[in-house]
C-alpha cells in the first residue's frame, strides 16, 4: 500500500479511526466534530490548532484517494475512514496504526498500553501479531534502534511523521545530542529511504511473479 499524507491528511484519518473506536456511537463524525478531535490536546503529538476550511480540503484530498467516504445519511454531511476496509485491518491494527498516526513513533510495549482505550489486548502477541502484519502490509515500520533506547519504535508510512511525544530519557538527559528538529529530519530520512527500498522491493517481486504468469 503506497499512501503519502501530508500532516493534516494524517491527523483527519488518524482521529478518524480512533473515534470509530472508542467512541463509535458518536461516528461517522461531522466537519465541526472532526476538528476538535484533530485539536484535541490529550493523545496528540503535536498538538495542533487546525481550522474547518484546512480540515475540509484534507477530507476532499482522502476521498479522492478512497480513505475516507461520506454518508449522506443525515442533513449535516458526516464522514467515515476506509482505509482499515481498503486494507483489510482488523481493530486490533487499526488501533496501532491510529497511534502511530496522532502521536507519532512508539515502542511496542507504549503502543500495546495505549491501545487499551481502543482495543483490548489479552496477551503481548496479539500486539506483536498485529504490528507484524502492519509492517507485511507496508504501513509501519520498525525503526533503527538508536544508541541508548531499549527497545525499537515503529512509525507509520502514510506520509508526515511526527516525533513522539515522550523522547527516551536517555536522549532527554543527553546535552551533547542532537536537536529536536535534526531529530526529525533524521527519523524522516529514514522512514523516505525505507519507503523507497520498500517500493524497489515490491518492482523487484513483481518482475519475479511476471517469470511465472
Amino acid at each position: 500500500m503506497d499512501f503519502t499524507l501530508d500532516a493534516t491528511q494524517v491527523r483527519a484519518l488518524g482521529c478518524l479511526m480512533e473515534k470509530e473506536l472508542s467512541t463509535p456511537e458518536y461516528c461517522p463524525l461531522s466537519l465541526n466534530a472532526l476538528v476538535n478531535a484533530c485539536n484535541q490536546k490529550t493523545n496528540r503529538q503535536p498538538v495542533l490548532a487546525l481550522d474547518a476550511d484546512t480540515v475540509d480540503a484534507a477530507l476532499r484530498s482522502l476521498k479522492d484517494q478512497q480513505l475516507v467516504v461520506q454518508s449522506d445519511a443525515s442533513r449535516v454531511p458526516k464522514f467515515w475512514q476506509a482505509l482499515g476496509k481498503q486494507c483489510h485491518l482488523i481493530d486490533r491494527e487499526i488501533a496501532l496504526l491510529c497511534l502511530l498516526m496522532l502521536r507519532g513513533p512508539q515502542t511496542a510495549a507504549e503502543l500495546r498500553a495505549r491501545g487499551e482505550s481502543l482495543c483490548a489486548f489479552e496477551t503481548p502477541e496479539q500486539a506483536a501479531e498485529a504490528l507484524d502484519n502492519l509492517t507485511t502490509t507496508g504501513l509501519i515500520v520498525q525503526l533503527p534502534r538508536q544508541p541508548g533506547q531499549k527497545e525499537p519504535r515503529y512509525a507509520h508510512l502514510l506520509g508526515c511523521v511526527a516525533e513522539t511525544d515522550e523522547p527516551t530519557a536517555t536522549v532527554a538527559a543527553a546535552p551533547a545530542g542532537p536537536s529536536m528538529a535534526a531529530r526529525i529530519e533524521q527519523l524522516e530520512t529514514t522512514v523516505a529511504g525505507l519507503q523507497e527500498e520498500l517500493r524497489l522491493l515490491r518492482q523487484e517481486f513483481t518482475a519475479f511473479r511476471s517469470h511465472f504468469a
